[in-house]
């Protein structure tokens, strides 16, 4: 198995889809990734060579945020958000949907289960 920054990546897929098992890059980034390096889209993440993984590695490190430091940049704006009072703040301390979304029904995800009807 290849490592990319701290991540396993699968050996039996391809390397675009490889990519796309570290956090904050999907396919398009991954394919942008492997174009920039100039390393083929259907070459097995197992038939990559060291050189080759050090020189995605590198890429990814100069031009992206990834794993845990775009983890805790998102969790301080969430906290950022909170801490001034904002409406999306208030939504995510109260754990209710942040984006618009009807509530009345569905939002089951962001608020847990429902309670059903208590009985006398």
């Amino acid at each position: 198995m290849a490592r990319v920054l701290g991540v396993d990546l699968p050996n039996e897929k391809h390397a675009f889809v490889g990519l796309t098992y570290l956090y904050g890059i999907g396919r398009t980034r991954a394919e942008e990734i492997l174009k920039e390096t100039e390393i083929p889209f259907d070459k097995k993440i197992k038939d990559l060579s060291d050189s080759e993984i050090r020189e995605i590695t590198q890429y990814i490190n100069t031009h992206y945020k990834v794993e845990g430091e775009l983890k805790q940049e998102i969790q301080r704006n969430v906290k950022r958000l909170i801490e001034i009072g904002s409406y999306r703040g208030i939504r995510h301390r109260q754990g209710l949907p942040v984006r618009g979304q009807r509530t009345k029904t569905n939002a089951r995800t962001r608020k847990g289960p429902s309670h059903g009807i208590k009985r006398k």
